[in-house]
């Protein structure tokens, strides 16, 4: 895999990457590269980095051109572009990910500013804490989350195993898509949430009187709902406006729902208010309460992939459309001019219209079921 990792910033999501590397690969060369003195000051003293150097250091420079196979951009996408122009200038033909919120506005800045463009692969961790920082970090802060991947076309079809692998030996959970669709869906299940559980604490404030009683029963479900809004204030600014028109359309169909409460409570509806909330409890329950794929019913499906440009990015996104978990991932080369990709797919999704989609899309496919003792990728 990669023998030598840089990561630029040490905040809670690169320190926890450092850690979660540290667990997985010790053999693995850390430098990681942030702004601020005390944050690289920690890094070293709790071992999550070999090196620990300011953005300005002529090392990280040094690292591109020499020994660097893998960087990841763990910084706001304000903070992108003079890194992004750094790997340009140094020539590094490496893989380059990231881990911002949002993916449209990075993508363009990296395929307007790298020299090798298609080696920028998008990424996003959904993953978090209300402590901000490092100070916040933990090694298993990804253990079980969703980590977003949004390959290109373009994209080497060697980077997305690659990075499959990387992200599942973290204990993530792989899910590849475009990057406005990205945008689309993390704007409903993180963005808004978040202005949502800010709204709820506001309301609290304003209700609370001068002995404070809202405030002393707002304990149980309303902390839970509402942690979401100790995060940063600054950070998550900035994700709103990087994502502002899928966010204020968000917004938008939220004041539309809670009209619909307020309408039927306004009517004496109660027909109409109990099917909103027994709709809503359906959906919910619904929901798994963790990821634990069923070793007994993996399938391996092979896609031959000679001469058909894009088709990893192409195939792993039509299996994360229609539900179905990328367990692993590789790139079987049989010959020279000759390939399969091989995905191994746990007993989630549609398994009819992910068959129907990669034929729809110009593919032979073949599924074989695979039994435990014969599943050897991690």
């Amino acid at each position: 895999m990669f023998k030598n990792v840089v990561i630029v910033g040490l905040g809670l999501i690169g320190a926890s990457i450092a850690g979660g590397i540290r667990e997985a690969w010790p053999d693995v060369h850390l430098t990681g590269i942030d702004v601020d003195e005390r944050t690289r000051r920690i890094a070293l003293s709790k071992d999550l980095v070999d090196e620990a150097i300011a953005d300005d250091d002529p090392r990280f420079m040094e690292l591109l051109k020499t020994d660097c196979d893998l960087v990841i951009l763990a910084t706001p996408v304000d903070a992108d572009e003079p890194y992004l122009k750094a790997i340009a200038e140094s020539g590094y033909t490496g893989i380059v990910t990231d881990t911002a919120s949002t993916k449209e506005r990075v993508t363009k800045m990296a395929a307007e500013t790298l020299r090798y463009p298609q080696n920028f692969v998008p990424g996003h961790p959904m993953s978090g804490s209300e402590v901000n920082g490092i100070d916040g970090a933990r090694a298993d802060l990804f253990q079980g989350a969703y980590w977003i991947l949004c390959p290109s076309e373009d994209t080497p079809p060697d980077h997305i195993p690659a990075l499959h692998e990387f992200v599942a030996g973290l204990g993530a959970r792989v899910i590849v898509i475009a990057p406005d669709q990205h945008d689309r869906a993390v704007a409903v299940v993180s963005h808004v949430p978040h202005f949502v559980a800010s709204s709820l604490v506001t309301l609290a404030a304003r209700a609370a009187d001068e002995q404070q009683t809202v405030m002393r029963l707002a304990a149980g479900g309303f902390k839970d709902t509402t942690r979401i809004a100790a995060g940063s204030p600054d950070l998550w600014c900035g994700i709103a406006f990087d994502n502002a028109d899928q966010v204020k359309a968000g917004l938008s169909d939220m004041r539309d729902i809670l009209g619909a409460f307020a309408d039927a409570l306004e009517t004496g509806d109660r027909a109409t208010l109990t099917q909103m909330l027994k709709s809503a409890a359906d959906v919910r329950r619904s929901l798994p309460a963790a990821w634990v794929p069923s070793s007994e019913r993996l399938l391996e499906v092979r896609i031959p992939i000679t001469n058909h440009p894009g088709a990893v990015a192409e195939a792993t996104t039509i299996a994360s459309e229609v539900g179905c978990n990328i367990q692993s991932i590789e790139i079987d080369h049989v010959t020279e001019d000759r390939a399969y990709l091989s995905m191994i797919l746990t007993d989630e999704g549609d398994i009819g219209q992910l068959s129907t989609k990669l034929i729809d899309a110009g593919y032979a496919v073949s599924f074989a079921p695979l039994m435990p003792k014969e599943y050897i990728h991690v």
